[in-house]
């Protein structure tokens, strides 16, 4: 089976010679393999190029290929790697870099491009590289610093076979399509002002309805399960954070509040646990009070980078329907037992399938991590047996875990195929003991409780990006900022349209009145580029029989209904979501 990393990476390295080629005194920098492709950065100096030069690049990509039959590996020191690479800056930083970390230098040479890169190759490049398509290109800041210089990066894809290469350059073109941002901004969802800042996203009505139907959903749910909504400041103290353990691994992507009345260090916080945290620690806690449920939907913000920021997909202000339950150790599995099931029942609603990714330490790097190593091998353990328990199919995912605690992330496909991180579950040991937060047992004894962190959807912001991609904005019945739009046929029919519209409303079904001075069909139009459930007709036959002409989304006929029916059916559906 071919390794998809190794075929991206080297495929990478003969992008770089095309393009260097191409361009004489161009420098490349990186070429890292990504989720189903690969990206190279170069210096150009002066030169811009656009993606109407890919076809160009992609040529010379060609009749380089044949030359190259086996990558050929050297060990060399840092002052053979800087006379080597002398003329390329970037190589030269990375090896001063990498020889400072105590990493072994490598070349690597297909035979006409030598350059400075670890092991991950194929065996037969002129055999393996065939099937690849560069798709764009953009700018990157080197290392991705603002403070560097602005690199051209160019981004391809490559695949085993033909047709592999085919299938993802037509799910790369339905992806466009469904795009969220080009959605967001057609179906008037949410906007960016540069006003604002970037990163920022502003809700419009339709936006802020959907939003909240999406929370509104989750707070349901878990409501029957006896959870207990809380609310918490958008900002806190610097110690907060370090009690948490968050200031030491996070600091860098936090924004720091300057107060005009005290030399106090604030954050705007980036999650919700450290204060729910506070709000167990605010008065003493007995056994009797486990399992203690907090869910918060408060605003979150983390300093992201600027090349970073992708839609709703990547921001740096966002909520999450983030609950901590904080409970004995003998309440753990039914707790987490009941999670699971409220995840279950939240991802059918929207008709994501999914499978399960047991996160856990980097074995590499234990410094990434706080606690005791025998608690963690002790949850990493105890997670597994729960999603064995649960029937739940899972992978793992080395290096994954929070700082705190492993996670039991839940990996969900969309219509695409993609696949995307959505809830999770945490056992954490860490933060109870960092906070010491006690409660009194039935031996009248102070003892450590365990907090079990869990969400859902996870982020609403990100959430939102993926269902406007995977229903390409066409949401279900229940989930639609407008269910319904009446349009008269003519002035003449309004007040009637007026009267479908009230009772509509009557019955909470959301609804818009169009009455704009353009024909019908501009307006029937213009409802289904919204991508509207149901839209209703109304002109003299209507009004006279009190009935709605019907045309639901996707549909080339109108029905005509009586008003009191089409009320009854639409209710009965909204209502079966679940």
């Amino acid at each position: 089976m071919t390794n998809l990393d190794n075929l991206r990476h080297s495929c990478a390295h003969l992008l770089a010679k095309a393009v260097l080629e191409l361009y004489p005194g161009s420098h490349n920098a990186i070429g890292p393999s990504i989720e189903n492709g690969f990206y190279q950065d170069f210096d150009l100096g002066e030169v811009k190029i656009s993606d109407a030069d890919l076809s160009k690049i992609e040529q010379k990509m060609l009749e380089i290929l044949p030359s190259w039959k086996r990558f050929e590996f050297d060990e060399v020191t840092l002052e053979q790697a800087k006379k080597l690479f002398k003329h390329n800056p970037y190589k030269v930083e990375l090896a001063i870099e990498f020889a400072g970390e105590g990493k072994k230098l490598t070349t690597n040479n297909p035979g006409n491009f030598l350059d400075l890169c670890k092991m991950g190759h194929v065996e037969s490049p002129n055999k393996e590289l065939r099937y690849f398509k560069l798709l764009s290109v953009a700018g990157a800041y080197w290392r991705g610093d603002e403070k560097n210089k602005m690199l051209t990066r160019i981004y391809g894809t490559c695949w085993p076979t033909q047709k592999e290469l085919d299938d993802h350059l037509t799910m790369l073109e339905e992806s466009k399509k469904r795009d969220h941002r080009k959605l967001g901004k057609e179906l008037d969802l949410f906007t960016f002002s540069p006003l604002v800042g970037s990163g920022l996203p502003i809700y419009t009505p339709h936006g802020a309805l959907l939003r909240r139907l999406v929370n509104d959903y989750v707070e349901q749910v878990q409501s029957a399960q006896d959870y207990h909504q809380v609310w918490t400041p958008q900002i806190a103290k610097a110690e907060l954070f370090k009690t948490s353990g968050h200031y030491d691994k996070y600091k860098g992507d936090m924004f720091r509040v300057v107060s005009n009345y005290s030399d106090e260090e604030f954050f705007l916080k980036p999650m919700n646990c450290p204060q729910h945290t506070q709000i167990y620690a605010s008065r003493p806690r007995s056994y009797r009070d486990l399992p203690l449920r907090l869910t918060d939907f408060a605003m979150l913000y983390r300093d992201e980078k600027p090349g970073e920021l992708n839609g709703l997909a990547r921001v740096r202000s966002f909520s999450q329907d983030d609950c901590h339950i904080f409970c004995r150790e003998d309440q753990v599995d039914a707790e987490i037992d009941t999670a699971l099931t409220m995840i279950k029942k939240i991802m059918a609603t929207y008709g994501f399938k999914y499978r399960y990714r047991l996160s856990t330490r980097d074995p590499q790097h234990p410094e990434k991590y706080l606690g005791d190593p025998k608690i963690w091998d002790k949850v990493e353990a105890w997670a597994e047996k729960i999603m064995i328990r649960n029937n739940i199919d899972y992978f793992p995912g080395v290096g994954e875990a929070a700082f705190y605690a492993p996670k039991m992330d839940l990996m969900a496909t969309d219509a695409l195929g993609r696949e995307w991180q959505l809830s999770t579950v945490q056992i954490d040991y860490v933060m109870p003991e960092r906070f010491d937060l006690t409660y009194t047992d039935t031996d009248g004894k102070a003892k450590r409780p365990i907090m079990i962190h869990r969400a859902i959807i996870g982020s609403p912001e990100r959430f939102l990006m993926i269902l406007i991609e995977h229903y390409a904005g066409a949401f279900p019945l229940w989930l639609s900022p407008v269910q319904t739009v009446v349009l008269p046929i003519s002035d003449k029919h309004s007040e009637y349209a007026q009267k479908v519209v009230d009772a509509l409303k009557l019955a909470n079904i959301r609804c818009e009145l169009v009455l704009r001075n353009e024909p019908l069909s501009a307006r029937v139009r213009d409802a289904e580029m919204q991508k509207v459930p149901y839209i209703l007709v109304v002109g003299d036959r209507e009004a006279e029989a009190n009935s709605v002409s019907i045309r639901h989304r996707g549909a080339k006929e109108n029905i005509t209904k009586p008003l009191s029916g089409f009320i009854s059916d639409l209710s009965a559906d909204i209502i079966a979501k679940v």
